[in-house]
């Protein structure tokens, strides 16, 4: 039904193809192909860049690891400094034995720095006798003799010898014990021939010394010149108390001396 002269126009127009394309493509394709054109066109979720997030977690996971590694290098070092430094503060001075080097010997003037200058001597490490102690630099007392470390807790560089690695005879010298017990060097007479001695630097670099040999000398003729003249070739002489205990006078009547020489 409807309007006749409308719908004779639609005939019209149906015969020239107008009004049914427009239609067709308004209503077929215009809504039809419009919801495909949303499917078609819709935008996909987004996919992670997986490699990229796995590099992003690895390189992560390195700096955490490398981070991890020097900071507990850092703490196990500062623990054991701090353990070592605690046992001498808590213990005092007047709580010591005479069992330090205290060699009878006069150093005569400072030695002769080499020229091969290397980083000065922080760590020691005797593997053999069970050893693990930094080093305290020592110098000279009033009658020219060796100074000794504070406590018996850890050893001493004399600052006057070449420092390890350098040519010349580097002295390190330790407590053998106190009226509390052992000190650093309660074993050092333990020690054989062919035994390490390592140092490390304040650099972080290493020096190896190979034990040549352990002598024991009275404090009355301790050969002074013999252990800390000059030598040709690098050296290390470590020095402690040993012998009989003299308890008149509260100290050992003789020296413990191990020579070693680097290796590398």
């Amino acid at each position: 039904m409807g309007n006749p002269a409308a719908r004779s126009v639609r005939e019209s127009q149906a015969a020239r193809g107008d009004v049914t394309s427009a239609q067709a493509g308004h209503t077929e394709h215009g809504i039809t192909d419009q919801g495909r054109t949303r499917a078609r066109h819709r935008r996909p979720p987004q996919r992670r860049p997986i490699g990229r997030s796995a590099g992003i977690a690895l390189v992560a996971c390195g700096l955490l690891l490398t981070a991890l590694g020097v900071g507990g290098w850092a703490l196990v070092n500062h623990q054991a400094r701090q353990r070592l430094v605690s046992q001498g503060v808590s213990r005092g001075t007047n709580g010591y034995a005479a069992g330090a080097p205290d060699p009878t010997g006069r150093i005569s003037g400072s030695s002769k720095r080499p020229r091969h200058r290397v980083a000065r001597p922080f760590w020691l490490l005797i593997p053999a006798i069970g050893v693990s102690s930094n080093l305290v630099r020592l110098g000279l007392t009033a009658q020219h003799t060796l100074q000794v470390p504070p406590t018996a807790a850890v050893a001493g560089w004399y600052k006057g010898s070449p420092r390890p690695g350098q040519v010349g005879s580097s002295i390190i010298a330790g407590h053998i014990d106190s009226r509390l017990g052992p000190g650093v060097f309660y074993r050092l007479s333990h020690l054989r021939r062919g035994e390490y001695v390592y140092i490390i630097r304040a650099n972080r670099t290493l020096a190896v010394f190979e034990v040549t040999a352990l002598r024991s000398y009275a404090k009355s003729s301790f050969p002074a010149k013999a252990i800390y003249g000059p030598v040709p070739d690098a050296e290390l002489r470590l020095i402690t108390c040993g012998g009989t205990f003299d308890f008149a006078t509260g100290s050992y009547l003789s020296n413990v001396v191990v020579y070693a020489t680097l290796i590398r």
